[in-house]
């Protein structure tokens, strides 16, 4: 880029005599402004050669033939100021030539040039007012292209000429300073002629003189000027916004490639040149008037945006605005009303709400200078904190000049609210037909209509939402007819549905309604009003119908899991789940006691009570969230079934059937182990999941299983008040399974005992525990016996005998009671027990032995025709009719015998050898043929060896009869069980009696009562029968009212 010679300061001293501006010949800028206004005050130059005229020198006369160009030169400032930032007050510069309406003053300027030159050289002035007249054609000097730190784009500088001179006296020279402009050769020799540059160092005039420099005339008339211009420019920009100008595709501010933020994000240097403009203006320029007005004061500001409103609410409430709405909602016909109408206008009025979004962002962004300076807290606008506004509270909210968003928020909203159009009869605003039509569309919603606009719907929630109605218009009319849409909805469906139709329709709706709320952006307040409503409608109104004994009982009946979590769940969130557990109490009381009182499934009694607890702790657990409640409501109704007399009167007992039950059902566990249960009352993977979590090994395993069911047993073990009938059949089951080794495990049959011991205490266990240490010690018993055998040498008969004898010797305090049976055992049998018996009275001095013939059992070998070689598992009655066979044969080859003959040899009763040829012969495993064929035994038959009998086992139990009890035993057992409860009775008053000395009757029953209720409880009658007994035996006496205790 050519640079020009710049002369060197010191050489043109300033001319303090002639009072003149002495202008340095360097470098000459040229700075222009349109949109910047000019100020009243001079600006400083900060450049050491140049000082301006004197102001006092008068102004010339206007002349229409002058230049109107009123630009001023600058010269590059000094390096180290060239970074330093100035205002934008210092950078302008007004141009009456851009801007007509600028009062044009004319300035004359010359310039003298002195000192000593040639005859032919440069003239010594040189007039710069006349560039306009510059007859010769040549072109003006421009400014250099350098540009100095922070100096400002190249503009072409006034044009100099040589045609006039205003100082008489003084050489004019006409030909001009660069004849070949920009460019040229700067450094010509001084007889160069026409081309030489009077202003080269050297060679030019050694001085520049500028006389009668006017300011500009009217300064004030330029800044009203300028701020009007802008207002017109900001209406213009307005009304193009209003028509839909500056916008591009979808009603969105088109920029070139991108869309700006306002405010910070536009540029100060200036818009690209691609951007839309608005009224004819770039954004930008409409942006820094925005900016101009504003930095001129708040009053300014505040008549701003008075302005801007005043402008948005007229454009708002103006015909073409609300003439479109009403005329885009015909009139429906009758037939096809229903709202229809405020929908069509909902639609309306939704779309000119996108159109007022869309113009409402142009807008922010042409006046984002005045959001963010005046519309500020602090920025000029009024607020709570400076006491000029009314105050919401100790926060400061601001209640004066909200922000332009808002401002145009407002007025939509006030155009909407202000005008009214006919609705029906009615005369509505349009606001009011909006938020009715936001209802009807929610009406078309819950009635599946297909007239339901789902987006339409999300939309016009979200719009009130912006227009701060929602709170106060729309979510009052929503809550009022959806309460009575729901309270419509309850009386309809409960009167034609069911309990289970009822829960699940109110379930749905619910469901339904809540997730309305979710997916259309209606707010939780609303969502949590409407809910409450509907448990208020749904649930609380119609309690009676869903907590009817009858409807629940079928629910539980049917095991419907659904249902009554459903049930549930509806009643705890009106929070009257609590009033389920009467019903809940009420349905286990009565059906525990159908099955505790059916005799005809007395055997199934357990199993059934087992299913039923079962499926009411799967309810409490998945549909009643494990409530406690229901949990206690189900043991207090189990308790109170078990335990009612008149359910188990039906028995004819007089003691509790349901212990016996659980006894038994226990000893079938630990005989047959889980086999024996149906697969319902096996544990689930919740259930193993619970017990790893709790620290119970999984039930997965079948011990670990085994284990829970005896817990199960166990918890209704623990209902039962008399447990003493419990303790007499389950220490004669576990008798037997001892005794004939049938336990399926030893080790469970010790956990078993475990578990009762925790239960009840050691004194309820400690004879079972006699049993099973009886148990080992029988086995120590014996091998000392066989050492002793074996010891007495080989002549002995025993001792060359193939019978191998086992003996148990029990203590009679602690085994069952077992009646004597009288048998003719066979001699062999008869020789080993002679012996045991001596070996034991002469190792145990005053002992003796009971033998118990009927608890005994024996594995014979027998050897059939088909079946071949076998060992049978029997009784000891079983074994001594199968031995006597053996001689039948001897005897005659069909090996018969007869019923007569039997009973000879073995001296059993009837009832005994009965059942035992009935096991023989009429049993599953038939290995005696009775004839004639039946399935009772009669004195007449005959029986015979079933010479065919085959068997896939080689060892085959046939001894199950012994495992059953008769109606005998059963019945004997219960009266045990009553007598001695008629003892410990008698005890307990003794006890009380003794510690108490002296009571009333009342107080004395309740205290016998209270003590003897876990052994079993007897009547009021009962009791006052034992005292009776006390005072014939002299324990107590009656003295007045009271009974006294005799020592």
């Amino acid at each position: 880029m050519p640079s020009n010679s710049t002369a060197n300061p010191s050489e043109f001293p300033r001319d303090n005599n002639n009072n003149n501006n002495i202008i340095n010949t360097g470098h000459i800028h040229h700075q222009h402004t349109s949109s910047s206004p000019p100020h009243a005050t001079p600006t400083k130059r900060r450049f050491d050669d140049l000082n301006l005229n004197d102001r006092s020198a008068p102004q010339q006369p206007t002349s229409p033939s002058s230049s109107s160009n009123t630009n001023t030169a600058y010269s590059a400032p000094p390096p180290e100021e060239a970074n330093n930032k100035r205002s934008r007050s210092e950078l302008f510069a007004a141009s009456s030539a851009t801007h007509p309406t600028t009062a044009a003053t004319t300035t004359t300027m010359s310039a003298k040039l002195k000192g000593k030159r040639p005859a032919s050289g440069p003239p010594e002035i040189i007039d710069l007012t006349q560039g306009s007249n510059n007859s010769a054609g040549n072109s003006p000097v421009l400014a250099s292209s350098s540009h100095h730190g922070g100096g400002h784009p190249h503009i072409r500088g006034p044009p100099i000429s040589s045609s006039s001179s205003h100082n008489t006296g003084h050489r004019t020279s006409t030909a001009p300073l660069n004849p070949k402009g920009h460019g040229g050769n700067l450094n010509k020799t001084p007889g160069a002629g026409r081309n030489m540059n009077y202003l080269q160092t050297h060679i030019g005039a050694r001085r520049l003189v500028v006389k009668n420099l006017r300011p500009v005339a009217t300064q004030i008339q330029t800044e009203e000027a300028h701020y009007a211009r802008i207002r017109g420019d900001l209406d213009a920009a307005l009304k193009a916004v209003f028509g839909g100008q500056g916008a591009g595709a979808g009603g969105a501010p088109a920029f070139g490639g991108h869309s700006p933020s306002p405010g910070p994000g536009l540029s100060r240097s200036g818009v690209s040149s691609n951007n839309t403009t608005t009224g004819g203006q770039p954004m930008e320029k409409l942006y820094r008037g925005v900016e101009d007005i504003c930095r001129r004061g708040k009053k300014e500001s505040a008549e701003l945006y008075e302005w801007l409103k005043d402008r948005c609410k007229a454009w708002l409430n103006s015909d073409e605005v609300l003439k479109s709405l009403l005329a885009a909602s015909p009139s429906i016909a009758a037939d096809r009303g229903g709202g229809e109408e405020d929908v069509i206008l909902l639609k309306a009025v939704l779309s000119a709400w996108k159109r007022w979004i869309a113009q409402l962002l142009v807008i922010r962004w042409i006046f984002s200078y005045l959001d963010r300076s005046y519309l500020l807290p602090g920025g000029g606008g009024t607020t709570a904190a400076d006491g000029k506004g009314k105050s919401s509270g100790a926060t400061g909210k601001r209640e004066g000049p909200t922000s332009v968003n808002d401002m145009g928020i407002s007025a939509f909203r006030g155009a909407m609210y202000s005008s009214r159009s006919r609705n029906g009869a009615n005369m509505q605003t349009i606001g009011a037909r909006v938020v009715n039509a936001v209802c009807v569309l929610v009406m078309f919603d819950r009635l599946d209509d297909n007239r339901f606009d789902s987006q339409l719907l999300r939309e016009s929630v979200a719009m009130l939402r912006l227009w701060g109605v929602y709170g106060k218009e729309l979510e009052p009319k929503f809550i009022n007819e959806s309460r009575e849409y729901v309270r419509r909805f309850a009386e309809e469906r409960s009167e034609s549905c069911g309990l289970k139709e009822y829960i699940d329709a109110c379930e749905r709706l619910l469901n339904r309604e809540s997730e309305r709320c979710d997916v259309y952006n209606f707010d939780s307040t609303t969502k949590r009003q409407l809910k409450d409503d509907a448990y208020q409608s749904l649930i609380f109104n119609y309690a009676e119908k869903l907590l009817d004994s009858g409807s629940v009982a079928k629910l539980l009946d049917a095991n419907d899991l659904d249902s009554m979590k459903a049930l549930y769940e509806l009643l705890r969130l009106s929070g009257i789940q609590k009033r389920l557990k009467g019903p809940w109490e009420q349905y286990i009381r009565k059906t525990g006691a159908a099955i505790v009182s059916d005799t005809a499934r007395g055997d199934e009694m357990i199993i059934r009570m087992l299913q039923l607890r079962r499926a009411l702790d799967v309810m409490i657990r998945d549909a009643f969230c494990r409530d406690e409640d229901f949990t206690y409501g189900l043991r207090d109704a189990f308790g109170f079934f078990i335990n009612d007399k008149s359910v188990s009167s039906s028995w004819n007992t007089g003691t509790s059937k349901v212990g016996e039950m659980i006894a038994k059902h226990i000893d079938m566990l630990l005989r047959g182990g889980l086999k024996t249960l149906p697969k319902a009352l096996l544990s689930d993977v919740k259930d193993r999941q619970d017990a790893e979590r709790s620290g119970i090994a999984s039930t997965a395993d079948e011990d670990a299983e085994l284990d829970r069911q005896l817990d199960h047993s166990l918890e209704l073990f623990r209902f039962i008040q008399g447990k003493d009938i419990f303790e007499a059949f389950y220490k004669k089951d576990l008798a037997r399974r001892l005794l004939m080794g049938r336990s399926a495990s030893r080790d469970a049959e010790r956990n078993m005992l475990a578990k009762l011991k925790n239960e009840c205490g050691s004194s309820f266990t400690h004879n079972l525990e006699i049993m099973f240490k009886d148990q080992e010690l029988a086995k120590d018993e014996i091998a000392s016996y066989k050492t002793w055998l074996a010891g007495r040498g080989e002549d002995s008969l025993v001792a060359k005998s193939d019978l191998d004898l086992s003996v148990n010797v029990l203590s009679a305090a602690a085994w069952p009671t077992y009646p004597d049976v009288r048998v003719l055992l066979p001699q062999n049998v008869l020789d080993h027990i002679t012996t045991f018996d001596t070996y034991y009275k002469s190792k145990h001095t005053g002992r003796r032995l009971t033998w118990k013939h009927n608890l005994a059992h024996c594995v014979v070998k027998a050897r059939f025709d088909r079946g071949g070689p076998k060992e049978l598992l029997v009784s000891a009655f079983q074994a001594i009719v199968l031995v006597l066979f053996n001689e039948a044969e001897e005897k005659s080859p069909e090996g018969i015998l007869s019923y007569g003959q039997l009973a000879t040899a073995t001296g059993m009763p009837d009832a005994e050898l009965q059942r035992t040829l009935q096991s023989l012969a009429c049993g599953k495993t038939r290995v005696l043929n009775k004839h004639p064929k039946g399935r009772e035994v009669n004195k007449t038959d005959t029986f015979s060896v079933n010479r065919s009998f085959t068997d896939p086992k080689f060892r085959v139990k046939i001894n199950q009869i012994q495992l059953k009890e008769t109606k005998e035993e059963n019945k004997e057992t219960h009266e045990r069980v009553a007598q001695d409860r008629q003892f410990e009775t008698q005890a307990a008053i003794v006890r009380i009696m003794k510690s108490r000395k002296s009571m009333a009757h009342a107080q004395l029953v309740a205290e016998v009562i209270n003590q003897t209720k876990q052994r079993g409880a007897v009547d009021a009658v009962d009791i006052k029968a034992n005292i009776e007994k006390l005072i014939e035996k002299d324990y107590i006496e009656r003295e007045g009212g009271n009974y006294v205790y005799l020592a």
